[in-house]
């Protein structure tokens, strides 16, 4: 019988990656635990990307999910949607966005899109400045704004693009400053390009931790920073919130109140967790900027009453379980047992991260060569041993990414904690 895996290499890309060596297939999960075809049961510490961001299976997002498809999966955009205008509702909120207007997409990659669309479109400018080492999404547009090469399969873009520095804070040029000084380099730098730069730049988009650059952070209030000379230019900043948003930093619930002084960003992206497993992305962006677009425009699927209705539900538990108060008590004890077990392991370079987003960086023992071939080997190894881990890391994915559910406990941060301190010393 051929097997699943030979039928996916059979009509799938060569370029959709797969974990592990012998990949495997996810049949089912509860709470923080999945099981696989051959009924190995792991510890799920990567949610599907950042997506299960409540838990597996969660009885009221599959409730709101199955009594709304009972009564109508589909409309469009086209006509009213009272899940879709309850969700916005309380995102416009929460966001801290003034007079703020909600577009849903299927994807962060789309939002993405949307959020260069509305701020070309509104600054009549198609010049956008990113972070070195980000990452956006998958599309053509999302890929040309993209810092990591690993991730960037070609150089044709439809924006002229310019890198910044600032965010990584313990690799490149600045490494070695003072985080004041480190700040005022990243603000110079930018400075400069603008300097050098010929016309109004569009926007600034930025995660405030970089997820597939592997959880690498600034200092907090480097983009406020940025935002005192944005704002002299009248450059809008973009924050993607696909990783960061929702508490998973424990500390806020978006990413951006850690460069809060300016106030919020002019555009805010979002998707993964709102949706526990479900399709949503979506835009937050002030009504003068959103209704900026002078043409028509609909979504067929963003916004789909389903996905509305689960978006809504695990919004819901969310807030009502204080899920970020977890992910930041939670998160706080599972880094600082990581850290302990790093100090012996001569291959960790450094542990970081907030909340539930984690990050183990691997390099060549007494080196600050980074190494993905560990990486892949404590991948393989915490698997055998019944734990989900993911990967990413600027050019050469050697960090370890760490982002289970939001509802973790402590028994069971401290149940992957010993399978991850397994895996890095038989590595």
């Amino acid at each position: 019988m051929t097997s699943l895996y030979d039928r996916h290499k059979a009509v799938i890309p060569d370029w959709v990656a797969l974990y592990y060596k012998q990949p495997i297939e996810i049949t089912h999960g509860e709470g923080r635990h999945v099981w696989d075809a051959e009924g190995n049961r792991y510890l799920d510490f990567f949610g599907g990307i950042l997506t299960t961001m409540t838990a597996h299976a969660l009885p009221e997002v599959t409730k709101a999910v199955s009594e709304q498809a009972g009564r109508i999966i589909h409309s469009s955009t086209l006509y009213l949607n009272r899940p879709m205008v309850e969700l916005a509702e309380r995102i416009a909120t929460l966001s801290g966005i003034p007079d703020a207007r909600v577009f849903f997409t299927t994807s962060g990659t789309e939002a993405t899109d949307t959020a260069l669309l509305l701020a070309t479109g509104h600054r009549r400018s198609n010049q956008i400045l990113a972070m070195r080492n980000s990452y956006h999404g998958r599309s053509f547009s999302a890929v040309s704004i993209t810092g990591n090469r690993s991730w960037s399969p070609t150089s044709l873009s439809p924006v002229q693009t310019l890198y910044v520095h600032g965010g990584v804070r313990t690799r490149g040029p600045y490494a070695q400053l003072s985080d004041a000084q480190f700040i005022e380099a990243c603000v110079a730098d930018l400075e400069d390009i603008l300097g050098q730069t010929r016309g109004g730049v569009a926007a600034l988009i930025a995660e405030p931790i970089q997820g597939v650059g592997g959880f690498t952070s600034p200092p907090d209030g480097l983009y406020a920073a940025f935002r005192e000379v944005l704002d002299r230019q009248g450059i809008l900043w973009i924050s993607d919130e696909v990783q960061t948003g929702w508490g998973r930093t424990g500390e806020h619930f978006w990413g951006w109140q850690a460069h809060a002084e300016n106030g919020p960003p002019d555009i805010l992206t979002f998707a993964k967790g709102i949706g526990n497993g479900m399709s949503i992305g979506g835009v937050v962006a002030t009504a003068e900027i959103m209704n900026s677009l002078d043409a028509n425009s609909i979504s067929t699927f963003g916004g789909s009453p389903v996905t509305m209705a689960a978006g809504v539900a695990n919004l819901s538990y969310l807030l009502e379980h204080d899920l970020q108060g977890n992910a930041r008590r939670v998160g706080g004890l599972l880094i600082e047992r990581l850290r302990a077990i790093g100090a012996g392991v001569p291959a960790v370079r450094e542990v970081r991260g907030r909340g539930l987003m984690i990050a183990i960086e691997l390099v060549k023992p007494g080196t600050d060569e980074a190494n993905p071939e560990a990486a892949s080997a404590v991948l393989e190894a915490a698997r055998e041993g019944g734990l989900l881990l993911g990967k990413g890391g600027g050019h050469n994915t050697s960090a370890l990414r760490i982002a289970p559910p939001l509802s973790l406990t402590v028994a069971e941060a401290e149940e992957g904690a010993v399978i991850l301190e397994q895996a890095l010393h038989s590595v």
